[in-house]
């Protein structure tokens, strides 16, 4: 639910405004506050037990939802003389909307569920993107808004034309053939970002081009602060340095940019290079500067945002998807039959048919198909798997029906209605591995829920019949 669309002068519901030439190159001569552009007004769109706050404005053919990461604030922004530039200046190429995720900005902040997940987070892009009435628009993201944006572009390719990815990266922690940072590395940036929030000190380090401008300097510290307090702040910084989004950049079809600041000591270069060579077909520039906070606001930046997102891109015909795929099935339902008898077997099976519809309703599942005693469904976000997986087997279980569910998450074939793939085979099996009434997934729906509250039991490693290697599973606990 939107709150009152009706729009001053620059809403979305007027023609758009005229072009700002003078932005092309160089500065803004009239910042912060720009009279060609005239200031948005804030608006909200309720995203579960939040509200997330947006802005609509600019002009251009081209439809661009920007966000940044925690410490951003879509009124404050216009404040600060650096930022008030990059966002009149992305608005004279693009009608642009722009959004604080939920957990900071003039955004709910962390509610009573606690720091919001990743799942959450793609939530908040889709809905934003209704509210405004767009079915597809490019979206570009920097610093950790890049792994929600990755996610989104991946399970929903339908509703992204272009995804530029800004001083961002797969995920930020060093791996094997990862360039990321060391234990220590991370536990000094937590430390840094506990002690440091909202001062100065820390928005040199993250936008050093910024030292000698104490108006900014003043400005950005402040929008931090309004944005999160420093413990919440290091509580979702821990969160998200934990992202891992490295299995899903094949998945990325919506033409690419990456662009980054070559000498990034928050997020180095080899970050940008590593989305480059795992997105298929995208493109990376990089450019001199160590910003992290918000992009380097160069005439050359500027260019090669208008000249990608302007330019002509291929129209992309979705046939991949990341999805999360649920199975479900009665247990011993041969016994069970052949024990009822065809007539009290039908209408157990309707009971059955109807509980687990209204479930998959509930929480915003698509059937698939029915497999006679169980169903195929496909969600948006695992969370809300497990959350359906749950309900369905209690909801069930008070009618005297045990049924067992299993669930994984990966790369599906789009074949119209149905899908297809290995990410399909692997959740089958992973059903056929379940006790009555449990709920049991592959490590990749761990990782993927991971802060959401859900507490899984590990049992251990197991052949899945037709699936190459040993697969570690767990059973999601009550």
């Amino acid at each position: 639910m939107v709150q009152d669309r009706t729009v001053v002068k620059g809403g979305y519901f007027d023609e758009p405004a005229a072009p700002f030439p003078h932005h092309l190159h160089g500065r803004c001569p009239c910042r912060p506050r720009c009279p060609v552009l005239e200031v948005p007004d804030t608006r909200y769109v309720a995203v579960g037990d939040a509200d997330v706050a947006y802005q609509l404005y600019g002009s251009g053919s081209v439809k661009l939802l920007y966000f940044y990461g925690l410490g951003s604030h879509v009124e404050l922004a216009w404040d600060t003389p650096a930022d008030a530039d990059f966002l009149t200046r992305l608005g004279s190429i693009a009608r642009v909307v722009q959004f604080d995720r939920r957990g900071t900005g003039a955004s709910d902040g962390v509610v009573r569920s606690g720091i919001p997940t990743w799942e959450d987070w793609t939530e908040d892009v889709g809905a934003v993107l209704d509210a405004v009435g767009w079915e597809q628009a490019a979206l570009m993201a920097e610093s950790d808004a890049g792994p929600i944006a990755i996610l989104f572009a991946a399970t929903h390719p339908e509703r992204v034309s272009a995804l530029v990815l800004s001083n961002t990266g797969a995920r930020y922690r060093a791996d094997v053939d990862y360039p990321g940072a060391s234990p220590e590395d991370v536990e000094a940036v937590l430390q840094g970002i506990g002690e440091f929030w909202g001062t100065a000190d820390l928005v040199r380090f993250a936008a050093p081009s910024l030292a000698d401008d104490e108006e900014s300097l003043r400005s950005i510290a402040r929008c931090q602060r309004a944005s999160a307090t420093p413990r919440t702040a290091q509580a979702q910084f821990q969160y998200m340095l934990g992202a891992d989004v490295r299995e899903v950049l094949p998945l990325i079809q919506a033409p690419t940019l990456v662009l980054h600041s070559q000498d990034n000591g928050f997020i180095p270069v080899d970050h940008g290079r590593f989305l480059a060579e795992h997105i298929g077909g995208s493109k990376l520039v990089t450019f001199a500067g160590g910003d992290t906070a918000g992009s380097p606001i160069t005439d050359e930046f500027i260019d090669a945002v208008a000249d990608f997102l302007i330019g002509q891109r291929p129209a992309i015909e979705v046939d991949r998807v990341l999805a999360t795929v649920l199975f479900t099935d009665i247990v011993e339902s041969t016994h069970t039959a052949a024990a009822l008898g065809d007539a009290r077997w039908r209408r157990l099976l309707d009971a059955h048919d109807r509980c687990v519809r209204d479930e998959l309703r509930r929480f915003g599942g698509r059937e698939i198909n029915t497999t006679g005693d169980g169903f195929v469904a496909t969600f948006d976000g695992p969370a809300r798997a497990i959350r359906c997986a749950q309900a369905i087997i209690e909801s069930l279980g008070r009618e005297g029906i045990r049924v067992r569910a299993g669930l994984h998450t990966g790369e599906c074939e789009v074949r119209g209605a149905d899908v297809a793939g290995l990410a399909v085979h692997i959740a089958a099996r992973v059903v056929a591995a379940a006790a009555p009434s449990e709920v049991l997934v592959t490590s990749t729906v761990q990782d993927l829920v991971l802060g959401s509250g859900i507490t899984f039991r590990d049992v251990g490693t197991h052949d899945l019949k037709g699936i190459p290697g040993a697969w570690r599973l767990l059973a999601v606990q009550h």
